[in-house]
């Protein structure tokens, strides 16, 4: 019975990245355990995971992404989270700055779903920002 569980949830997170796929124009990658990749055209890297509830997040080069990493994450948060694109996007954006503003970590939470993003100048990966539901306790 767990690996038919194990299977459906999987099956699940699948179904879930193609949907994200599709709202963004992208194109879903390879899986690696619980996680998704999902590759939208410009290098913009998505990674949906799924344990318990799903998880979204998108990794950037820069330091202050374009617009579009904070829309298209946006999109894929929404499908995620159930919440619109416009809230999540404005979440997602208020994360960063504090992030960029005070070196740290920023986490937002709202109605049962929380956004963060993380920025280093200094590393491959500058700007790390994910959206999910918080787990119910």
């Amino acid at each position: 019975m767990i690996l038919g569980c194990g299977r459906a949830r999987a099956d699940e997170c699948d179904d879930l990245a193609t949907r994200i796929a599709g709202a963004i124009g992208a194109k879903v990658g390879r899986r690696t355990g619980p996680s998704v990749d999902i590759r939208v055209p410009g290098g913009l890297h998505i990674d949906l995971t799924c344990r318990a509830d799903p998880i979204v997040q998108a990794a950037s080069s820069e330091p202050t992404p374009s617009p579009a990493y904070f829309a298209d994450l946006a999109i894929a948060a929404q499908i995620v989270v159930g919440q619109s694109a416009d809230a999540v996007q404005t979440a997602i954006a208020t994360a960063h700055a504090t992030a960029l503003r005070e070196r740290r970590k920023s986490f937002i939470q709202q109605n049962g779903w929380s956004a963060s993003c993380y920025t280093d100048s200094s590393g491959s990966i500058r700007t790390l920002c994910s959206v999910g539901r918080i787990p119910a306790d």
